[in-house]
């Protein structure tokens, strides 16, 4: 009985050989019968391939990238402004949005503190205009000049590579003292250190006290790396044209309930 099993196996494998082989006879026989198709059919399968593949890795790569730019914005901040960020066709109807002046920080750090269970933790303006910088012979058009206080670090990351962040005492006293994109630094003072120098922004003097870190662009449209910092109180002095409307930051004390925390701001800001 063994064998007559033993014998049925060695025949089925035997059959199986013979199939395999006379089907790869016949598919090679057809591959050089019609070789310009075979090739071109390969070929398509490769390009499917290498595109799928590069497909991946760009959207890795966009998906890097819109982190990397959300967590300059920072992923826990709400901004309170005036207009849009992206065009809209309804304009007139937040053109007669009364404008969010700096003031309304403290007024949000007010009812912060004393609602309890509050979602939202600090306030801080930070107005900003485009601004032309020079130094001596050296000039770099079209820098974002933005004024905030000392707070800010608190809630947007402000790493320095050179120097340091504005102190509490340069915001309070409002002082003409600066801190620089490393682009700025790079088109101002190249091959220099900057930290102690001077520029100027309009009709001031500003003394540079800190080089900001590398930060990069924001979805490559802006790059954080040519912003100018100064105390808000030197920007309002100096540059509050009354034309336009502030810019507040709301740090919020969890992530996860950003849509909560948002409702809450709304309510605050519409009183």
């Amino acid at each position: 009985m063994k064998s007559e099993v033993r014998l049925a196996m060695i025949s089925s494998l035997r059959r199986g050989w013979f199939e395999f082989a006379e089907s790869a006879r016949i598919a090679g026989e057809q591959l050089l019968a019609n070789r310009t198709r075979s090739f071109l059919t390969a070929l398509g399968v490769i390009i499917g391939i290498i595109a799928v593949t590069l497909m991946g890795t760009a959207i890795r790569g966009i998906d890097t990238g819109f982190d990397q730019s959300m967590n300059m914005l920072g992923e826990d901040v709400l901004y309170v402004e005036q207009y849009p960020w992206t065009a809209t066709s309804d304009f007139w109807l937040y053109k007669n949005r009364p404008d969010i002046t700096p003031a309304m920080a403290d007024k949000l750090n007010a009812i912060i503190s004393d609602t309890r269970g509050s979602l939202l933790k600090l306030a801080v303006a930070a107005p900003s205009i485009l601004a032309t910088v020079t130094h001596g012979k050296r000039q770099i058009t079209n820098v974002y000049l933005m004024g905030t206080t000392e707070a800010y670090s608190l809630i947007i990351p402000t790493n320095c590579q050179e120097g340091r962040f504005l102190s509490d005492s340069e915001s309070r006293a409002a002082r003409n003292v600066c801190v620089i994109g490393l682009e700025a630094a790079d088109g101002l003072f190249p091959g220099e250190d900057p930290i102690g120098k001077i520029i100027r922004i309009g009709q001031q003097q500003y003394q540079v006290i800190g080089v900001f870190a590398k930060q990069g662009s924001f979805l490559g449209l802006f790059s954080f790396d040519s912003e100018v910092v100064i105390p808000l109180g030197a920007y309002e002095k100096y540059f509050k044209t009354g034309a336009e409307s502030a810019s507040i930051r709301v740090k919020v004390k969890d992530k996860n309930k950003l849509n909560e925390a948002a409702e809450e701001l709304r309510g605050y800001v519409r009183r």
